[in-house]
């Protein structure tokens, strides 16, 4: 039987057309900007990729290069998810107009109001998806407990000499201070500041991790850190991570007041994303009970979905605390306010 030309052509365009169709489907894709960089988090998103088959294109860098790296290439970003580990960062970057508002039942069901971006009525500009909480550490021999259970009594002059601290422009403290400045208003952080200032022991210098080794070695007493560090040398095999850990007790501000202040790892949908439904199909399953013991193992934190409680026995020795619950977008809002303060009292 022999088949007209215009027959044969029509076969071949519904055979390309067919096989194009499959290739896109085959090539379901999300393109994730990424602070994080923990072991854990490679089967995090291999699990994904498993159960939706979208496959994960990943830029790894920390926050201050992601954020630089979408502002450098616009509308032209192949961006889809960006992941960043600090609220300040956050809301520097929704600020900046760098994320698209997502709107999601199943974020909103899972994940607390206070723990993501105001909803502009299209939506939530970022999500919290692990926390963290800024704790003091306090050596054990030279320091009471008492005098260290609030972040006030950092500014008191019973512990002139004795503080140390990363420099006052690092995140992690802008987000303390924020949270500060809310709870206290300006007149107040203003002073707390400056008497924190006062009882340094020497200039800020160094990471977290940093500060815990000066409280333990006796270069200060008492040090503020994200607990993640804390928790790392909890958990660490060397002997000296050990040591310093022995020497050091730990304490959770403020239960007697407002709780101790939370800060997070979020994810945003980035402004220009093509894979928009595959973008919001990996922030819902971030929320996932599953994604979220392996988010918060990664680095050692704490879960944003109620009853959720990854097995980690760093973090179970720390026990239970009474947690801020502010809003984590007011924190970002009051960043600006809290830089000039940090300049008028000399805070470095």
């Amino acid at each position: 039987m022999r088949i007209s030309r215009l027959v044969k052509s029509a076969l071949a365009a519904g055979l390309l057309t067919g096989l194009a169709t499959a290739t896109l489907a085959q090539e379901q894709v999300l393109n994730l900007y990424s602070a994080r960089h923990y072991q854990t988090d490679e089967a995090l998103y291999a699990n994904f990729t498993k159960a939706t088959g979208i496959r994960i294109n990943r830029v790894d860098t920390d926050d201050a290069g992601l954020i630089a790296r979408l502002k450098s290439e616009g509308s032209s970003s192949p961006a889809d998810v960006i992941l960043l580990v600090d609220a300040a960062r956050l809301w520097l970057a929704e600020t900046d107009g760098l994320f698209a508002p997502v709107k999601s039942t199943v974020l909103e069901q899972r994940i607390p109001a206070h723990l993501r971006a105001k909803d502009s009525g299209q939506g939530s500009a970022w999500f919290g998806l692990s926390t963290r909480a800024r704790v003091i550490v306090y050596n054990k021999i030279n320091v009471k407990k008492e005098d260290v259970d609030t972040y006030e009594e950092l500014a008191d002059p019973k512990n002139k000499g004795k503080v140390c601290l990363r420099s006052g422009s690092h995140p992690y403290n802008l987000s303390l201070f924020g949270a500060m400045y809310e709870h206290m208003g300006a007149q107040r952080t203003e002073a707390w500041l400056k008497g924190v200032v006062d009882n340094m022991a020497r200039a800020p210098k160094g990471g977290d991790t940093d500060q815990i080794k000066a409280a333990a070695s006796g270069e200060c007493q008492i040090a503020v850190t994200n607990s993640y560090y804390l928790a790392r040398m909890m958990r660490s095999s060397k002997p000296e991570d050990r040591a310093v850990v022995e020497r050091l007790g730990v304490v959770f501000p403020n239960q007697q007041s407002w709780g101790t202040h939370m800060n997070i790892a979020g994810g945003a949908m980035a402004k220009h994303a093509k894979n928009r439904d595959n973008a919001v199909k990996f922030l819902e399953y971030l929320s996932s009970p599953e994604a979220q013991i392996y988010f918060a193992n990664g680095n050692n934190e704490w879960p944003v979905v109620v009853g959720v409680r990854p097995a980690n026995p760093a973090l179970e020795a720390m026990g239970e605390f009474k947690s801020e619950t502010i809003p984590v977008s007011s924190v970002g809002a009051n960043l600006p306010k809290v830089q000039q303060l940090l300049d008028k009292v000399g805070f470095k």
